[in-house]
């Protein structure tokens, strides 16, 4: 039946992410990635271990947080003092002709930051840092629910093909009632052609269900930067929503929520940073100088403070602000979406158990009573042979309905568990 391979391959519906984990994927190395055993079935854990340690998405936005905590230690160096060596009156005219009247200077020089600069610059440099590490979080975060995702989408499309060989043998033990049929003269020929040719269909479909695993099997493995999925597709499991709907769902740890503050508190020590680099800095000059002719030396010293006429730095530090104003603004857009999604998720859950509990508890049992009932007739010559082909259709889609309702469910379940900072996206393996 072709309609059944597109609806057992259509309902594998990839989707939309949001949410990062907890902390040593984006604090530093965190070791080699623990090694997948080959042909074994691949666990949710095991899946999210390998995010954690080898998605190169995660590792790139680690190595960018350690890249801004290096430029945070930048920006705390004082600058370097500088020296001069200055030669004068040589190599002229008149009197000036050679090196006797030359004077030597060997000054050192060094410039003092007022206004706090270094402290706020390096304030600043330190909150970029923290906004690097948020949104790695963030980045984490998201791979592991994508991940969960796909992992759950791999064991529907594991039941799917299940479902497609026992459609498949159920077509080739329909045929044989159809053959006595023909035989005995009670039914035409061309239904033995009919009853085949679907059983042939339905073959193919099961043939087309199992590529769907391996298609599953490689996007999964791809996340983790993996070209070859070693793994055998997981077993089928369903998640405990009881706890999920009766947690308090708290945002604070959330790490787009986080992200969200880093950002405006990066902004608000930019904008330090900005006011203190229009006060003018100091620059202080010592050293001596040796007249030639003479043979005596003397002390230098000199102080340049440059004067704010034209340039106090004040557009720089209104723009800072302007940006500060929008990571508060953009923060507290942040959290009320992150509670909408909270909210929303848990609904579909709720919805996704009531859909699964009808499913699986009256529409499967239901079409299998009928769908049996109809082959006993179809034997006995009470039915035809498309009522029979009409109640297998239902039975097979009732099947379909039953996995597409446990894969949604665990979906949302996923997003809630990502949403609330819930295990296996907390960072803890059971």
């Amino acid at each position: 039946m072709p309609k059944f391979k597109q609806g057992a391959l259509c309902v594998l519906i990839a989707a939309a992410f949001a949410g990062t984990a907890v902390a040593a994927p984006c604090n530093g190395p965190t070791g080699s990635a623990p090694t997948i055993v080959p042909d074994a079935p691949l666990t949710l854990t095991m899946a999210l271990m390998q995010i954690r340690h080898a998605s190169p998405d995660v590792r790139r936005a680690a190595l960018e947080t350690r890249a801004s905590a290096a430029e945070a230690d930048q920006a705390g160096r004082r600058l370097n003092p500088s020296i001069g060596l200055e030669i004068e009156n040589f190599s002229g005219t008149g009197p000036l002709n050679g090196f006797d009247q030359t004077e030597t200077t060997l000054a050192i020089e060094q410039t003092f930051q007022l206004g706090g600069k270094r402290a706020k610059r390096e304030r600043a440099a330190r909150a970029r840092a923290a906004l690097a590490d948020a949104e790695c979080r963030v980045i984490l975060r998201e791979t592991e629910l994508e991940a969960a995702l796909l992992y759950h989408d791999l064991i529907a499309a594991t039941e799917l093909a299940a479902l497609a060989r026992e459609s498949a043998d159920l077509a080739v033990s329909l045929a044989e009632p159809v053959a006595n049929r023909v035989e005995a003269g009670a039914a035409p020929p061309p239904e033995r052609s009919r009853a085949e040719a679907d059983a042939a269909a339905l073959k193919a479909a099961a043939l087309a269900a199992d590529a769907e695993i391996d298609q599953r099997r490689y996007e999964l493995a791809a996340l983790w930067g993996s070209s070859t999925p070693v793994f055998a597709p997981p077993r089928a499991i369903l998640s405990d929503e009881s706890e999920i709907l009766s947690k308090t769902r708290g945002l604070d740890e959330h790490p787009a929520l986080a992200a969200a503050k880093a950002g405006a508190t990066a902004r608000d020590a930019e904008q330090d940073a900005a006011r203190a680099a229009g006060i003018p800095d100091v620059t202080v000059s010592a050293g001596v100088r040796q007249f030639e002719e003479t043979g005596d030396n003397a002390l230098l010293v000199g102080v340049t403070v440059p004067i704010p006429l034209f340039d106090r730095n004040r557009d720089a530090a209104r723009a800072a602000g302007y940006r500060a104003d929008a990571e508060r603004i953009s923060a507290v857009a942040v959290e009320a979406r992150l509670r909408s999604q909270q909210q929303a998720a848990a609904a579909r859950v709720r919805a996704a158990e009531a859909r699964l509990t009808l499913l699986e508890q009256e529409a499967l049992p239901a079409a299998r009573s009928a769908y049996d009932a109809s082959v006993e007739g179809y034997a006995a010559g009470r039915f035809d042979l498309t009522s029979t082909l009409d109640t297998r259709k239902g039975l097979i889609e009732a099947g379909v309905s039953v996995i597409d309702a446990r894969r949604t469910l665990n979906a949302d379940l996923m997003r809630l568990k990502s949403l609330i900072g819930a295990a296996p996206f907390n960072g803890d393996f059971q």
